[in-house]
């Protein structure tokens, strides 16, 4: 059990996901959260890393830092992602061991299981087959931090846990026009046709694949959950065991967030579609007592205000 008392490291501490873990440890009363900018700890450092940890000796650490992006970037700048990723979960996980602290949640992708997954893809379905060809590289590097948690959970009795959530949107994510994933580039185009009083909005893809998609602040309370919880699992899946076409996203977003207006969806099927389907299996989870809690239209129109404050201060 972590005290509200205990020193806790937030690698990533800026990102989608890190921002909600502070904002649910803060929330549940611990005090001392430690967090460190790129400039004055740089990840990919080991050195300074090493340094760190030994120094500042923390009881917790989550590691929510990584190099991410949507299919373009992931397909473009495949060695970035696979050196960048590598580097940040090994320095934060092997500095730890070294400094003697024994409990970390390292969070991964669900796109860790491969392409063809039987659905819903249970935990063992890890390295059982081919993975998406748009972003083996970063699954690769996830599945290697996984391996490596697990690995020292076995030799060093270490308390290393794996949490795989599915697709993330909410509140600080990346709307990037080009490297952004599926949700915040969708709320990015219906900002523009809500706004600009479009009559059309083009998606990429045909929207047929499927896909399951969750809350960040449910992925940060499943970390909180965890963190506490004693697991003989190193490797579990976060998600809502709910999924829908990408099709049927399109029109359940703009009906939310334009209600009343008939928008013209148009599929440009020259960009990729991704993994056809992706539903995680979320029994584990749910047998360790934790459950997604955040209303779907509740998660969509936050994010959209989230994105139109972020769009009123800066051209993002």
């Amino acid at each position: 059990m972590i005290k509200k008392t205990d020193k806790i490291f937030v690698a990533g501490h800026k990102g989608l996901v890190g921002s909600a873990i502070i904002r649910k440890l803060r929330s549940k009363g611990y005090k001392k959260i430690i967090t460190a900018d790129k400039k004055k700890l740089n990840l990919i450092n080991q050195q300074k890393v090493f340094s760190f940890l030994k120094k500042n000796k923390p009881k917790f650490i989550f590691l929510a830092a990584a190099k991410v992006g949507g299919i373009y970037y992931n397909k473009k700048f495949k060695a970035d992602f696979i050196y960048e990723n590598l580097m940040i979960q090994t320095n934060i996980i092997h500095g730890a061991f070294k400094a003697k602290v024994r409990n970390i949640i390292f969070l991964g992708s669900s796109c860790i299981y491969p392409k063809f997954s039987k659905q819903p893809i249970n935990e063992n379905s890890i390295l059982t087959g081919k993975l998406e060809e748009t972003n083996d590289a970063y699954a690769i590097a996830k599945i290697a931090g996984i391996k490596m948690c697990e690995s020292y959970n076995l030799q060093y009795n270490t308390n290393f846990k794996c949490l795989m959530p599915t697709n993330t949107f909410g509140p600080n994510d990346n709307y990037h026009k080009l490297n952004s994933h599926f949700v915040p580039a969708l709320i990015r185009k219906i900002y523009d046709v809500k706004k600009n009083n479009k009559k059309n909005i083009k998606i990429w893809g045909d929207g047929t694949p499927r896909r399951e998609i969750i809350y960040v602040d449910d992925i940060a309370d499943a970390c909180v959950h965890f963190m506490n919880k004693k697991v003989n699992k190193t490797l579990i899946n976060v998600g809502t065991g709910i999924e829908y076409s990408i099709k049927n996203y399109v029109k359940l977003f703009l009906k939310i967030i334009i209600p009343n207006k008939k928008i013209n969806i148009i599929f440009d099927k020259s960009k990729p579609n991704g993994t056809p389907r992706k539903l995680l299996d979320v029994k584990l989870a749910k047998n360790y007592g934790w459950v997604f809690k955040t209303k779907l239209k509740d998660a969509i129109l936050k994010t959209f205000k989230d994105y139109s404050l972020q769009k009123n201060k800066k051209n993002i």
